[in-house]
């Protein structure tokens, strides 16, 4: 899936109500709550409800929680605060790529639909561990 913002700022994560039935799901699939949001220009709506799917980022699968909601976004997915830290991962805006650690690996996505994974030397993943430290 192209178009996923990945937002330090955002609590939750959200899928707009377009991308979740692209998934094939339908009402009966989500799980009610009474949960609201309020948007960049204030105004309040009501979540249509949430879903646990499995998210592959890379070389990773892991089980995540959206809230589903009837607002159209620039984005397919926004990945909040708690697929942040539940992947272990450094977001990048300044390279535009996103750092996680696989094992004792180092893997590197790219701001674009592809991945690749980074081989790196001892000194070199040194070297990115450094850069990383100060822009957190």
């Amino acid at each position: 899936m192209t178009k996923i913002l990945i937002d330090g700022g955002a609590p939750i994560n959200i899928m707009p109500y377009v991308v979740y039935r692209k998934l094939g799901k339908g009402d009966q699939d989500l799980n009610k709550t009474d949960m609201m949001l309020k948007d960049f220009e204030g105004n309040v709506s009501r979540v249509k409800g949430a879903i646990c799917v499995e998210l592959t980022m890379g070389s990773k699968i892991l089980p995540m929680t959206f809230f589903v909601t009837s607002g159209k976004g620039a984005y397919n997915l926004l990945l909040g605060r708690e697929w942040i830290h539940a992947n272990f991962c450094i977001p990048s805006t300044m390279h535009q790529c996103l750092v996680q650690w696989v094992g004792d690996k180092i893997e590197i996505l790219p701001g674009d639909s592809s991945y690749v994974i980074a081989s790196v030397e001892a000194d070199i993943s040194e070297r990115m561990l450094t850069v990383l430290k100060y822009q957190i």
